[in-house]
């Protein structure tokens, strides 16, 4: 059966699993309705200005501090934290195959099965971004994640997230957004395969629109929060927390996700990326890509993000007198892409579902050869670019690739080769003929 949604990003959102769950008229009665107890998780400090306050109250069958102390555990082997030690800081422009998803283990699920690509900044200076792909063919244990939010972008089947907010289920073509500090598992009757933005810095967020005006991208009210829902178990739990990169686990008297009512706007999320709406030219030259972002994590330097969230959809062109995909360009920002299904219009092959690419700093990067050479010629008429959709995550710090993936056998060493053997702009003139 389809699950019941609420809608609208950041929302003040209030639901209850039993009538009459909620409090009315104050957050923490003498007594909580129903006998619940009432738990308050902040998602920014107290005094963070109103439009940046982000917290939400909880009425649980039992409290969070119903459990023991958290000792170290042996998990997420490859799931790695900024700053990682083992980066291997590269200028070198960088493509990945899609990580097999044979190769696992019986009995991996998505924490054991993160799998780290790059990563920048300093979780504990709560700034930059790690980017993973994740791969996983059994439900996982309880976790939540005190370094950081997680995006994630499934490629390859349909997860439920099972949160103390209640139930979301995300597929391909959807996102995902679960905020720091908020526990959940990943449950799953396949193998799933996808990718994860970890972002340590401010919290995802709409970008703002500018000379847009009012809509347009991404619309909030397309944004869905799950309805109370709540487990009642009767025996102790495991909970899994990665803190400070490292991993942790303790017993819990219940299960965590027992909250029957809520209110707020700390709360996971998810969205359907089909329901983008893409803003293109209708006259000459090529936008910025900036005008594909659907989130951002904004730092302290105006228009220059932590991490935004840009997609590249189905969508038409009708530029003209127009070099039409992606131009050559050089950038300040990083560059991770990601390809959900399809083919991405600047690469006619070696860009594949389940794959990466990483253009970092200034790393000159644009169309191959052949789709050079094809966008150089062709006769510009409306063309619609259809079953595709591609990501990326672009961050101001450098992404510097871990060891493991510069050592992982999907690495495509010939990756330069698609800009080798553009003809020359010009025959060459001599020096006595240009004077």
């Amino acid at each position: 059966m389809a699950l019941q949604y609420l809608s609208g990003f950041g929302n003040q959102h209030s639901t209850e699993a039993i009538t009459g769950a909620l409090p009315q008229g104050q957050n923490s009665p003498q007594q909580a309705p129903l006998g619940l107890y009432a738990e308050q998780v902040s998602g920014s400090a107290f005094t963070a200005p109103r439009a940046h306050n982000l917290r939400s109250w909880q009425y649980r069958l039992h409290p969070s501090v119903g459990h023991g102390a958290y000792e170290a555990v042996n998990a997420g082997a490859h799931w790695l934290t900024a700053p990682d030690a083992s980066a291997q800081p590269t200028p070198n422009r960088l493509r990945w195959d899609a990580l097999p998803l044979d190769a696992l283990a019986a009995g991996t699920d998505f924490i054991d099965g993160m799998f780290t690509i790059a990563s920048n900044g300093a979780a504990r200076g709560l700034s930059g971004v790690a980017t993973h792909v994740y791969r996983a063919n059994q439900s996982s244990r309880l976790f939540y994640n005190a370094d950081a939010e997680m995006l994630f972008v499934p490629q390859l089947g349909t997860m439920q997230l099972q949160t103390e907010f209640g139930l979301l289920d995300v597929a391909p073509g959807e996102i995902a957004v679960v905020p720091r500090g908020i526990k959940f598992r990943v449950t799953h009757d396949a193998s799933v395969y996808g990718y994860v933005c970890e972002n340590y810095g401010a919290p995802l967020a709409l970008p703002e629109l500018g000379p847009i005006g009012a809509n347009g991208l991404a619309n909030a009210r397309d944004f869905l929060y799950p309805v109370a829902w709540f487990e009642q178990v009767a025996q102790p739990v495991e909970i899994i927390t990665k803190y400070a990169g490292k991993f942790w686990h303790t017993q819990a008297e219940t299960s965590p996700l027992n909250v029957v009512a809520w209110h707020g706007n700390y709360a996971p999320y998810k969205y359907d990326l089909a329901r983008f709406n893409t803003i293109n030219t209708v006259s000459f030259d090529h936008p910025d890509p900036s005008i594909f972002t659907v989130l951002t994590s904004p730092s302290e330097t105006e228009g220059t993000a932590n991490c935004d969230f840009v997609i590249f959809p189905p969508r038409w062109l009708v530029a003209e007198n127009t070099f039409r995909p992606p131009w050559f360009h050089r950038n300040c920002m990083s560059e991770y892409m990601g390809l959900i299904h399809g083919a991405y219009d600047a690469k006619a092959a070696g860009f594949v579902p389940g794959g990466g690419s990483l253009h970092n700093v200034f790393s000159a990067h644009g169309p191959d050869v052949t789709t050079f050479n094809k966008a150089s010629t062709v006769k510009l008429e409306p063309q619609h670019v259809a079953n595709t959709m591609a990501f990326m995550f672009e961050s101001r710090f450098a992404l510097e690739p871990s060891l493991q993936a510069m050592k992982h056998p999907s690495l495509q060493t010939n990756y330069d080769q698609v800009w080798q053997g553009f003809s020359p702009a010009i025959t060459p003139i001599s020096l006595k003929e240009q004077l």
